[in-house]
């Protein structure tokens, strides 16, 4: 009998047998169910929801030197706060219930002008999209980067306790890249060099636009030295409006979205990647960029981080 049971309830054997046992001396109802209550919570349920308005201040307001929140000082903050002490791993399993996850922060100059960006967002970024169309321009973002031979590690298995060594050759050599990417047709444009980047680059790189994207562009970019360069304004002012040229606001990177087009790169599509000359890396490039021009809605997701654009 003991075997039929086990299998209807998945259990072992000997399971059935100590529970048959305290049945025969407490009686059936022993067998019954009961909530296991616990330890009663230190925090109600009022004051775990209060813990968001908490950190919404920022570790700095509570004293810690930089904005960062980790466990252990928001340990310090419900101490000081509600008066109880938790351990930090227990404040993981708070927050994660709270909705609060571990992130990696994105850094930000201290010379933005959020007002300014938040206006190009809303009124400059629209307008120009209105502009572009009564024109018949091709609207594009530009902007550059390098990749070096460096790879960016992301994380690799080894035996515990034994971390793992990558030998690779210490270069300051990398490719110079230019890139640029259409606002409605989601064409990707770039350019390589094996040396540092100057205005006549740009200027080749816009004629090169020109052929492919439109010869009417209206070109969005920062403000970098490369981008003022006498040599690109005389060229542009040549072309006699064919070309039309604006600028981000300034530390601004985010709203560029060829900004994310390089964050993707090096850090998805490149990641862990380790090339032994340029020209190995040129192909890991060349390979990667092909891949991202095959995913329309993962270029369509760069001008939405960038701009919130649903257009």
């Amino acid at each position: 009998m003991n075997v039929d049971i086990a299998k209807a309830l998945g259990v072992s054997q000997a399971a059935v047998s100590k529970w048959l046992s305290v049945a025969d001396r407490e009686g059936s109802e022993s067998l019954r169910s009961r909530m296991n209550h616990g330890r009663p919570p230190k925090l109600t349920a009022a004051q775990l929801w209060r813990i968001p308005e908490f950190l919404w201040h920022g570790a700095e307001a509570y004293g810690f030197r930089g904005d960062v929140w980790t466990c252990d000082r928001i340990v310090e903050v419900l101490r000081e706060e509600l008066g109880v002490t938790y351990h930090p791993g227990h404040v993981s399993r708070l927050l994660k219930q709270l909705g609060w996850t571990p992130q990696l922060p994105i850094t930000r100059a201290l010379q933005r002008d959020e007002h300014a960006i938040q206006d190009w967002r809303d009124r400059v970024w629209p307008l120009l999209k209105k502009q572009a169309r009564s024109e018949r321009r091709t609207l594009l973002f530009t902007d550059e980067s390098g990749f070096y031979l460096l790879p960016g590690i992301v994380r690799t298995y080894a035996p515990m306790g034994v971390t793992p060594v990558l030998r690779q050759f210490q270069t300051r050599d990398h490719l110079s890249v230019m890139g640029a990417l259409t606002h409605g047709s989601n064409r990707v444009y770039t350019m390589v060099k094996h040396k540092s980047l100057n205005g006549l680059h740009m200027i080749e790189f816009l004629e090169h636009l020109r052929k492919v994207a439109g010869s009417r562009l209206l070109v969005i970019w920062d403000g970098s030295p490369i981008h003022r360069r006498c040599a690109v304004r005389d060229f542009v002012n040549d072309l006699r409006g064919q070309i039309r040229l604006e600028q981000l606001p300034g530390y601004a990177p985010d709203l560029n979205p060829v900004e994310w087009l390089w964050q993707h790169l090096k850090h998805v599509e490149l990641r862990n990647v380790m090339t032994r000359d340029l020209e190995e890396l040129h192909l890991e490039y060349h390979l990667a960029i092909g891949r991202i021009r095959n995913k329309c809605r993962l270029i369509d997701s760069f001008f939405q981080d960038a701009l919130m654009d649903k257009s």
